[in-house]
């Protein structure tokens, strides 16, 4: 299986970063966040003076056996009609990512269908959807080994292309189902406070897809270990997030984090490689249920509350002019001595 070697940024810049940052002309602290971020940044590119280039957003897409099962108010070919819209620039991301400068990458890890081939999708199809995890493992040892090498490919290639930061994005019908149980094996919350509506479901939706998880966990005869579960309750395009993810810190790039699917995701990377985790940037608590419980367990503060539950990456894009932000204010803020105003903290 793949390896990573992922380091923890160095420390010993952390003096001159906050030198610089506490002495811009503002009272100590007071931009807050930005503060905090222009600090996270910092340590990352091991810079006081660090730079955001070729923001681009990865979205990788695949089906879910356990879609079967009733899990999700969308039905399966929704994921193959999403990705069209994603090519066709009409998608909720497409206008974030025009607004705000991001290159979108769309992957084809598992989509139940046969596209033709189109340059703009780029195929890393490993199978026609996951198994139905309520009866057997979603994915083979192979098929996940697979899935991790071909997310981290992309994010080399994103890497290749210039990009330093990167935030993700999926398209699965049934991956918070997915998500959920990632979520509860990982994690030990309990799976009933895992589980919530994903597109739409009503509350007789929600009771029945929490019934068909319990089942599914209760028949589940893995050990729960981190790349057990993964393989077992995981799609194809979460694994190769994963993947993603852990080449992202390798490479030392900043990781926008997106929702509840995403945020499972940094939980299972974190899970593997605990070193990833100060390249994070959360973008958002979204509206799906579990997403602040997961948040809270990662110690994560996300940037924005918006309501937002749409995944393809779309809360972690609309956070990056806060990232922008921040960046801006280590580098552009007169300190004290070069706008001649005195001390006033």
């Amino acid at each position: 299986m793949i390896s990573f070697t992922i380091h923890e940024p160095d420390t010993a810049i952390t003096t001159a970063l906050m030198d610089k940052i506490d002495n811009l002309t503002k009272p100590k602290g007071s931009l807050g966040m930005l503060e905090k971020i222009a600090l996270q940044i910092g340590l990352i590119q091991q810079s006081l003076s660090p730079s955001l280039h070729q923001p681009t957003n990865v979205i990788y897409a695949s089906d879910h056996g356990i879609a079967d099962e009733g899990v999700s108010k969308s039905p399966k070919e929704v994921t193959r009609q999403v990705i069209h819209n994603f090519l066709n620039g009409g998608a909720g991301v497409c206008f974030l990512a025009r607004q705000h400068g991001f290159k979108i990458k769309i992957v084809d890890g598992g989509v139940d269908f046969d596209f033709p081939s189109i340059s703009q999708l780029i195929n890393r199809k490993i199978r026609k959807g996951t198994r139905n995890f309520l009866y057997e493992a979603a994915m083979t040892q192979n098929e996940m080994e697979q899935a991790i090498q071909y997310g981290a490919d992309i994010v080399t290639d994103c890497y290749n292309e210039g990009c330093n930061i990167i935030s993700f994005g999926e398209m699965g019908i049934g991956n918070t189902a997915a998500s959920s149980m990632w979520m509860t094996c990982l994690s030990n919350i309990s799976l009933i406070d895992c589980v919530g509506a994903g597109s739409g479901l009503d509350n007789e939706g929600v009771k029945h897809k929490y019934n068909v998880l319990k089942k599914a966990l209760e028949n589940y005869p893995g050990d729960k270990s981190t790349l057990d579960v993964m393989r077992y309750f995981g799609g194809y395009e979460m694994v190769m997030a994963v993947g993603g993810m852990l080449r992202a810190a390798e490479l030392k790039m900043i990781i926008l984090v997106d929702g509840f699917i995403m945020t499972n995701c940094v939980l299972a990377a974190s899970r593997l490689y605990p070193k990833m985790l100060p390249y994070c940037i959360f973008g958002h608590c979204g509206d799906e249920a579990g997403h602040k419980r997961i948040l809270d367990y990662l110690q994560a503060k996300p940037l924005l509350n918006l309501g937002l539950r749409l995944g393809e990456g779309s809360g972690a894009v609309c956070a990056y002019p806060i990232v922008v932000s921040a960046v801006n204010m280590i580098n552009e803020m007169h300190n004290f001595q070069q706008a001649a105003v005195t001390k006033y903290f």
